[in-house]
């Protein structure tokens, strides 16, 4: 019994750890935006999240039940599968992190418990048809539904400040982002805490220490609601800086849009227990609302890394979390080895991330490859060619071709001959 103890222990910490890794990870998508306009300087910026994620952590307990009693099957999984699962989960959130991938951190979860579980127990004890309608589903119909709803709000955002004061409307719509953060924060602690919320639920009833088909205790949401806060508020500055200006560079109108889109279907998603990635969510409002601007430009280079870091999520996670299962199957001392082997590697990724340090003094500086030199691409090019061209030039210009007369100042401009200016 002492050894079991130990082992539940050892799950519950690791799975704060893991919420931990989540709040700083996931940062980026409440202020990234807010931050890289400045409608919020960044250590202000944090810290409002940081408190919203602690409260929106108390609002619902629908997501953690998806996890806790409908991904995988409760019967047959040992506190040490669990464990297997956040170590797959905390190392793929760690290598995002350190190259600034904003990857979802809900699917690294998934990842590591369906790949342990199927280690543990076969393919037999994951719930594909959840896994399907309430992880895969969302994971592709929320970048597209937050990104449509961003640019379509952005385009009405303009329209209907377009005879508005420019500093007076973009003061406004500052103003706008700091609560619209402020709603993306809340929805992302009644959202992605809960996971955590699940697992450890989940290791409690396969310890027997609650009973099956529980809610979360108390004591499970506020530390699971703790963690993730203080997460928060360490910054995951390099997803910050990717998510602000390695996109795509944003004004304060879509700003707002693309953090109202995202929040709305965040908050949709939670009340109807989808494990939805609020990263997805985020990332593709802020691409929508890069489109809906004229002129915008989304950084394809930078999505592409993006969407290959988005694909290899579950898979990567789950192929971790199987091998740690596997060790741990070896008894008390593969758990131990696991154990070392997650502490080196997470201070081997932070030793490493302490080359170039990213924090609040420079993360509005542009570090993506080629950001700034990266050339239109299909989508940009296709908007640019429905553009109406620039109007032509001025009768002050077609007088400037007029010749010189006779004796005029020798030093003075001449026009260009006839020659220069044929077509």
């Amino acid at each position: 019994m002492e050894s079991f103890s130990l082992i539940l222990a050892i799950v519950v910490v690791t799975a704060l750890a893991f919420d931990f890794t989540n709040g700083f990870h996931d940062t980026a998508n409440a202020m990234a935006t807010t931050i890289s306009t400045g409608a919020l300087k960044p250590k202000v910026a944090v810290a409002m999240s940081a408190v919203l994620n602690l409260v929106g952590a108390f609002l619902s307990v629908e997501v953690a039940n998806t996890i806790s009693k409908g991904l995988v099957d409760e019967a047959g999984i040992r506190p040490e599968v669990i464990f297997a699962a956040l170590v797959g989960a905390i190392l793929w959130n760690l290598l995002t992190w350190l190259v600034g991938l904003p990857s979802s951190s809900s699917h690294a979860l998934m990842g590591g418990l369906i790949g342990a579980t199927v280690a543990s127990a076969g393919f037999g004890a994951v719930h594909g048809d959840v896994l399907v309608t309430k992880v895969l589903l969302p994971a592709i119909a929320a970048p597209l539904v937050a990104g449509i709803a961003a640019m379509l709000a952005t385009r009405l955002t303009y329209r209907l400040g377009r005879d508005a004061d420019t500093k007076a409307s973009e003061k406004g719509y500052r103003a706008g982002q700091i609560a619209s953060a402020g709603l993306v924060s809340l929805a992302h602690g009644t959202n992605d805490a809960q996971k955590t919320m699940g697992i450890i639920t989940l290791a409690l009833v396969a310890g027997g220490a609650v009973a099956p088909d529980s809610d979360p205790p108390l004591w499970v949401i506020l530390s699971a609601g703790i963690a993730i806060a203080l997460g928060t508020y360490l910054g995951g500055w390099r997803i910050i800086r990717t998510m602000g200006k390695g996109l795509t560079d944003l004004q304060p109108q879509q700003g707002f849009a693309a953090q109202t889109s995202a929040a709305t279907v965040i908050l949709a998603s939670s009340h109807l227990g989808f494990s939805l990635s609020t990263t997805h969510s985020v990332s593709g409002s802020v691409m929508g609302a890069g489109l809906g601007r004229k002129g915008g430009v989304v950084r394809w280079s930078t999505a592409t890394r993006m969407f290959v870091a988005w694909g290899l999520t579950l898979p990567a996670a789950a192929l971790v979390a199987a091998l740690a299962e596997w060790v741990c199957g070896f008894g008390s001392w593969g758990t131990a080895v696991v154990a070392v082997f997650l502490v080196a590697s997470s201070a081997a990724i932070w030793k490493i991330s302490r080359r170039e340090v990213v924090d609040h003094t420079n993360v509005n500086e542009h570090d993506t490859p080629g950001a700034s030199e990266e050339p239109a691409g299909l989508v940009t090019q296709a908007i640019a060619a429905v553009t109406p061209p620039p109007a032509g030039p001025t009768a002050e210009e077609l007088s400037a071709t007029i010749p010189a007369p006779v004796g005029a100042d020798p030093q003075a401009p001449q026009a260009p001959s006839a020659a220069s200016t044929t077509v």
